[in-house]
């Protein structure tokens, strides 16, 4: 694959490095790779996820490229949703509400590979760092966790990661606890329709959590609190 020379270093996060790239005698500069290391993820795999969520009309980068780790994908410009409640452009009851409804557009997004209409494209990783809000609206990053199965096992998932950090049990994220404690409850509880929730995508969601090998100790230990509180702030379905 001809990506061009890796240029400057964007951003780093648990599993992969994002650069700065220019196609090599284009001058088209409105790419970035982002490279897994380790050998960790399979950015063929996201990309094909990608490009299908994106021929539904969903909020996805463009992929240009993709090998087993490296991933070239449409720049964007923007603000992540965790960068917009730093600098006051982004309140957590909204922010909350937003990840409602990026969880429930992508679900309206039909399964690749089963016909069954109660299984749908999850992200599983759908959460403020992966959220940008560029000037047409807010774009769904890092697709690497994506698979097919019921949504509610998705609600658990960003509720779990939001949970996390709102009982203090996230590394770095600690002084965030009070708002993320107001968007996981504008999450759970949007007005706009009700969470699609359970029992068992919460139960599943946990336990994949505990498994995941870039969760420290300590991470770890917060799931047992975070899962309490979900249960106390979201809406009973009937």
């Amino acid at each position: 694959m001809e990506t061009g020379t890796p240029g400057k270093l964007l951003g780093s996060g648990r599993t992969a490095d994002v650069y700065e790239i220019e196609a090599e005698g284009t001058g088209d500069g409105a790419w970035v790779l982002r490279r897994y290391r380790d050998r960790y993820g399979d950015a063929a795999a996201e990309a094909e996820v990608m490009e299908h969520v994106r021929g539904h009309g969903y909020p996805a980068p463009r992929v240009r490229e993709a090998t087993r780790s490296d991933l070239v994908m449409e720049r964007l410009t923007g603000p992540t949703m965790l960068e917009a409640f730093a600098a006051g452009r982004l309140g957590p009851a909204e922010a909350g509400a937003l990840l409602a409804r990026l969880l429930r557009d992508l679900h309206a997004v039909p399964a690749r590979g089963s016909a069954d209409p109660a299984v749908r494209v999850l992200h599983l990783d759908l959460h403020p760092e992966n959220v940008i809000l560029t000037s047409d609206g807010p774009k769904v990053i890092d697709w690497n966790t994506a698979e097919e199965g019921p949504p509610g096992l998705d609600w658990g998932m960003s509720a779990v990661i939001v949970a996390q950090v709102a009982v203090g049990g996230l590394t770095g994220f600690e002084s965030r606890a009070e708002m993320a404690r107001t968007m996981l409850a504008a999450l759970l509880t949007d007005q706009e329709a009700p969470s699609a929730m359970t029992e068992e995508g919460l139960v599943e969601a946990l336990r994949r959590r505990a498994a995941n090998p870039t969760m420290s100790p300590s991470e770890v230990e917060a799931l047992g609190a975070a899962g309490e509180l979900i249960r106390t702030l979201r809406t009973p379905r009937t």
